[in-house]
């Protein structure tokens, strides 16, 4: 496989064709923001967060979704782009209803860490606070709506990883929402393997385990790569 040589912010770096702008710059030492984006699922290219300005482009780039070509000269933290990152947190939190204090995940949200890692301190938008119920039908789960950043990871590791297509994404807009089965209780879904890799690799506080109280939740999302390696490289090697 050929290489593609870039500058990302003034520094001149090399990398494989066919890899996304994204594992490049964090490959080069640059930490970048994200949210949809996780490690062995593949790209959505939803929440912005990587957004970066490129050379001759007058639009931005979402770096998760963009391969890199050589004589790119990106950059990724111009005041341009955090000030858009900063914008995009604040419409988050407005979106829903993330009351952290109330949260089993307070302490360990991504989200949460992202708002405090930009600066964002208050919010300039109108929360929205849409009347959005809980699924707490599952015998081991609950699924909160109002927590939810429609990051799509859920989606994605019970499609790709466990197999089983058992969630998926309804509605357009403020309406849109995950859904288990066709729009069901998420423990009437009969596709539904109870596995609990949806709730790991929630970003938020949107899916929990029952019984946790606030703050008390905290996520394990190295499982992802221990069972992609061992199922597609035969390495069985747990890395916390």
């Amino acid at each position: 496989m050929s290489v593609a040589t870039l500058t990302i912010n003034d520094k001149l770096v090399s990398a494989k064709e066919g890899t996304t702008l994204l594992a490049a710059i964090r490959e080069s030492g640059f930490e970048i923001p994200t949210l949809c984006h996780l490690d062995g699922l593949s790209e959505r290219g939803g929440c912005r967060l990587c957004l970066v300005e490129i050379q001759g482009s007058p639009k931005l780039a979402a770096s998760c979704v963009t391969q890199v070509q050589e004589g790119m000269v990106v950059q990724t933290h111009t005041e341009r782009l955090v000030k858009y990152r900063k914008m995009m947190v604040e419409l988050l939190l407005a979106e829903r209803n993330h009351i952290c204090a109330a949260c089993v995940m307070n302490g360990h949200c991504e989200l949460q860490t992202l708002a405090a890692k930009l600066g964002v301190d208050h919010v300039r938008f109108d929360y929205l606070c849409p009347d959005l119920k809980m699924d707490a039908s599952h015998e081991r789960f609950v699924k909160d709506h109002n927590r939810c950043v429609l990051c799509s990871r859920c989606n994605r590791v019970c499609d790709e990883v466990e197999g089983a297509h058992a969630m998926d994404t309804a509605g357009r807009g403020i309406q849109s929402h995950v859904i288990h089965g066709m729009n069901q209780p998420w423990g009437q879904s009969r596709a539904c393997t109870g596995c609990g890799k949806c709730v790991q690799v929630c970003p938020t506080g949107a899916l929990f385990a029952k019984g946790s109280t606030v703050a008390e939740m905290e996520k394990e999302q190295q499982f992802l790569l221990w069972i992609l390696n061992g199922r597609d490289k035969k390495i069985w090697t747990w890395n916390r």
